[in-house]
């Protein structure tokens, strides 16, 4: 069966957040050592990692945890919480990052995002964003102008359920309005984007590596399903 329509996954996907020094600069453990190389990317992982608990919680902020890409206030109380169990010395640090990592401005494209858009809106094939995601990430395909190639955003705090729990993809599916078997899901999380595929949306996976490592594995999944040359 062709494929009539694409959803796309935003983390790790479509953008991922990459820091700079800046973010960093004055992050010191208790005994005065800055933090290194290895640990800042253990954080930067920590705040973006779609699957998997990463440290222990009081009751309260598991629920948090739990549910938090279904309600902003949640997923703040839990990420804060990560950010301290993750060495970040002061509250006034951790909200600085947390602030950073809820800005849309903030995330950085891969190379082949803006092709693969056009290459789809030149084919007439529509495309929606799915992501388990407690703010609104329109603002970074606009500034580019990309948002005229993406028909659905499908967020998880908006339509009430997340990824791979069905519902997430079927809202994406009705906002299209294409069947499941004639969609392709590409993601970076086979537990999480690989949910499309329960009813019956065929899933690819690209590796959620920095962006400058990966120059066209988005392309390279067109190429695969027909979509590209």
């Amino acid at each position: 069966m062709t494929i009539d329509a694409v959803l796309f996954d935003f983390s790790g996907t479509l953008f991922r957040l990459e820091e700079d020094e800046t973010w960093y600069g004055d992050l010191t453990w208790p005994d005065g050592r800055a933090f290194d190389v290895h640990e800042k990317a253990e954080i930067m992982r920590r705040m973006t990692a779609s699957v998997g608990q990463i440290v222990r919680f009081d009751a309260e902020r598991q629920y948090a945890w739990d549910n938090r890409d279904l309600d902003p206030a949640l997923h703040r109380v839990a990420m804060l919480e990560v950010l301290r169990k993750s060495g970040v010395p002061t509250d006034e640090h951790a909200e600085r990052l947390y602030a950073r990592l809820v800005d849309p401005m903030q995330w950085t494209p891969y190379p082949d995002t803006a092709t693969v858009l056009e290459l789809l809106a030149a084919q007439g094939i529509p495309v929606a964003v799915v992501s388990n995601i407690p703010f609104d990430i329109r603002p970074s395909f606009a500034a580019r102008g990309w948002d005229r190639s993406v028909q659905a955003f499908t967020l998880s705090y908006e339509v009430g359920a997340m990824k791979p729990d069905p519902a997430i993809f079927q809202s994406a599916l009705h906002a299209l309005g294409v069947p499941a078997d004639a969609t392709l899901m590409i993601g970076d999380s086979a537990e999480a984007d690989g949910g499309a595929a329960a009813l019956g949306c065929r899933f690819a996976q690209v590796d959620p590596v920095p962006t400058t490592e990966r120059p066209e594995a988005l392309l390279a999944v067109l190429r695969g399903h027909g979509l590209a040359e």
